[in-house]
């Protein structure tokens, strides 16, 4: 599964202003992104604001992202939750055949203990399809510690990649080292995508990647190819907006970005609500400064 290297971008949902899907602009951002080095495309991740579409959005959503599409980049699908047998069902019974994986959240709220954790991902690994783990302890309220995504690595082939965000980078070191063979690791966590990426990861699953496909992608390439001074200069150009695009939470950041390039309208559905007044000049200030 090389297939999934380089930089894979978390794609926003845009809505119009009656927040209805604004598939015209979904186009565009699919487009943007293809046209501009991204290596594949994450469907209904939580950056999508999954959680608030109804299963017809859904339906519409990954159906009309296959067709622009149209087989130019592999798809990664968002099938997550915290009741494992409905997770489990879900990934049993939606067509996968345009999708190379799906990426699965960890239970989140519930607050599982390692077992627990372990469980829940055999329970879905037991599907025979390619699941990849997605750990962001931040959103989740549980870290799914490093032994424990070695101890899946080791028993279930088709759990085949880590999507990697907690907080300690020491964590997606000690992965790295001792991961078997087949295993990877992606950074979710866009600021560690250069360090994780130089230690031996496979780049990135990326929120502020769709903002800035073509530079985003050129740090990754430049890491594999191990030209870390360049990929540097892109990761010190970027590290301010980053940090700005996550400051009240995501999606509002990316979609200013997104926004003030003309790609999407600047419309949330709640509870998230658009980027303060302060925020968004902050980020078009640093816009303009890039």
């Amino acid at each position: 599964m090389s297939i999934l290297k380089g930089v894979g971008v978390a794609l926003v949902t845009p809505f119009n202003e009656d927040l209805s899907v604004d598939f015209d602009s979904l186009t565009k951002l699919v487009e943007y992104n293809i046209e501009n080095g991204i290596n594949y495309l994450v469907v209904l991740g939580t950056t999508a604001e999954a959680a608030t579409l109804s299963a017809e959005e859904k339906k519409q959503v990954i159906e009309h992202i296959i067709k622009v599409n149209d087989k130019r980049l592999p798809l990664v699908l968002g099938i997550g939750g915290n009741n494992t047998l409905e997770v489990k069902k879900q990934i049993e019974e939606t067509d996968l055949s345009a999708f190379e994986a799906v990426l699965s959240v960890s239970p989140y709220y519930n607050k599982p203990n390692q077992e627990g954790l372990y469980q829940h991902y055999k329970a879905l690994a037991s599907t025979g399809k390619k699941i990849i783990i997605y750990n962001v302890p931040s959103r989740t309220g549980q870290n799914i510690e490093a032994d424990t995504t070695l101890r899946l690595a080791k028993e279930f082939p088709n759990l085949f990649l880590i999507k990697e965000a907690a907080p300690n980078i020491l964590q997606y070191f000690d992965i790295l080292r001792k991961k078997p063979e087949g295993f990877n690791l992606v950074s979710g966590d866009d600021e560690y995508t250069l360090p994780v990426t130089l230690a031996g990861g496979n780049g990135v699953i990326s929120v502020i990647g769709q903002g800035y496909p073509k530079e985003f992608s050129a740090m990754v390439q430049l890491a594999f190819e191990g030209k870390v001074k360049e990929a540097y200069e892109i990761h010190n150009k970027l590290v301010e907006i980053t940090r700005l695009i996550f400051a009240e939470g995501n999606p509002c950041g990316i979609k200013v970005i997104l926004t003030e390039k003309g790609i999407i309208k600047n419309y949330l559905r709640l509870p998230l609500v658009p980027a303060s007044e302060g925020l968004y000049s902050k980020i078009k200030a640093e816009m303009a400064k890039i």
